[in-house]
């Protein structure tokens, strides 16, 4: 890639044309959990550069308003949340979660301002655990559809929030890189001779496989492309394969491999041009993991591994992720705790924006060269201007584990 086209990818500020891509899909702003509370302290939020307030109010709908009050800039993260509206602590002026004026304390009451007077409101939904926004043309807002964890009942969705401190496109690209996890992951996802697939224990996920570079076949999709990681099993290797399929939904969304627990999904959404927010998802109709369990097991839990507020990790760049050598010479790979951090520090070490055009890349990295081919070519209009969303499809997958010599991993069946 040039430079050029780094940046084309990379950049989602202003009128970037990435960004401009972003714009035709709603994002996900927070946790539904940030702003549970009716008339509860207001959250920052910042997408795509724009610095947003999230609150819910006394009836229990949800808005997404400019952080800056119109009237002098001061921000409204630190305003009152009370009776349907957001009220600015500088001189008391209010706005309800359509973003019109409700109440403006320093104006005369019979202010012509007063009935003209709005701020800007994103519309939002709520789904999945999360808010969404339009950043779009506010007045054609895209039909909203619920992400495919709706499906489950809501205690069988748990979610991961960090922060990532570098630009959205290497945390994706780090996503849909299958053969990565067999090194970097691999105290956390051991080999183990009595499973026949990805098998979820309290602290790790065995696999029936000890193969390190697993060869990749891509397909095309209307959403993007889904592709099969084939490595060579433990056992009856002259028989079967282990397979491992991953999907990219443009522009953000990847849906990777299944354990026999739950299925996950991952959303990289970028907050501005080097920084990203990383949603993990884990989720199940029937079977599933608490929310607490999940956080445990990614060494992700508000308090105690991030800040609960900015969801910036305690283990970071600035005191080496907390690497422990000696838990590596006793056998730990990485020395660092938790799989989302152990990926963070190779990406954020990339630095904030990737200079991709020293990239060296291999057969493994077959995702990685069509990823960057779909999203160059919508950042440039030749791509589809609105990719359908087929992580919303419930006829498709991800799926892990073993298929016969004879058969093709693309007709294997639906996971239950």
């Amino acid at each position: 890639m040039t430079p050029q086209q780094n940046d084309l990818l990379c950049r989602v500020e202003g009128d970037a044309p990435m960004g401009k891509v972003m714009r035709r899909h709603w994002m996900p702003v927070c946790m539904s959990e940030e702003v549970a509370e009716r008339d509860g302290p207001p959250r920052r939020a910042r997408l795509l550069g724009e610095d947003m307030v999230v609150f819910r109010d006394t009836e229990g709908r949800v808005g997404v308003l400019d952080e800056q009050c119109p009237h002098r800039r001061a921000s409204l993260v630190f305003g009152r949340n009370e009776e349907c509206g957001l009220r600015c602590l500088y001189h008391g002026w209010k706005f309800d979660v359509n973003g019109q004026a409700v109440d403006m304390s320093s104006e005369p009451v019979d202010a012509k301002l007063r009935e003209s007077m709005r701020t800007r409101a994103y519309p939002a939904r709520e789904a999945g655990g999360f808010v969404w926004a339009w950043m779009g043309d506010p007045e054609n807002p895209a039909p909203f559809d619920p992400p495919v964890w709706t499906k489950a009942p809501d205690d069988k969705i748990a979610i991961v929030k960090i922060h990532a401190a570098c630009n959205w496109a290497q945390v994706l690209e780090g996503s849909i890189d299958s053969a990565h996890s067999s090194s970097l992951h691999s105290s956390n996802m051991p080999t183990a001779t009595d499973v026949s697939g990805s098998t979820a224990t309290d602290s790790q996920w065995l696999r029936p496989s000890a193969d390190k570079s697993p060869r990749l076949q891509v397909e095309r999709t209307p959403y993007g492309f889904r592709y099969a990681a084939i490595r060579t099993p433990i056992a009856d290797a002259d028989k079967q394969d282990y397979v491992r399929t991953t999907l990219f939904a443009a522009p953000f969304t990847v849906m990777i491999p299944p354990t026999d627990r739950y299925r996950l999904i991952q959303m990289l959404v970028p907050i501005d041009d080097v920084n990203c927010m990383f949603y993990w998802i884990a989720w199940h109709e029937t079977k599933g993991i608490s929310t607490e369990a999940w956080r445990q097991f990614c060494d992700a839990t508000p308090g105690i591994d991030i800040d609960p507020i900015t969801f910036r990790k305690y283990r970071n760049a600035e005191n080496d992720y907390q690497q422990d050598r000696a838990a590596m010479k006793a056998g730990d790979f990485t020395g660092i705790k938790g799989i989302p951090t152990q990926d963070m520090a190779m990406w954020e070490s990339m630095g904030p924006i990737a200079d991709r055009s020293h990239d060296k890349l291999g057969s493994s990295d077959r995702a990685i060269f069509e990823f960057r081919k779909i999203m160059l070519a919508q950042a440039k209009g030749t791509g589809s201007e609105a990719p359908e969303k087929g992580w919303r499809n419930a006829d498709l997958f991800t799926f892990e584990g073993m298929v016969s010599h004879s058969d093709d991993w693309r007709e294997v069946s639906p996971p239950t």
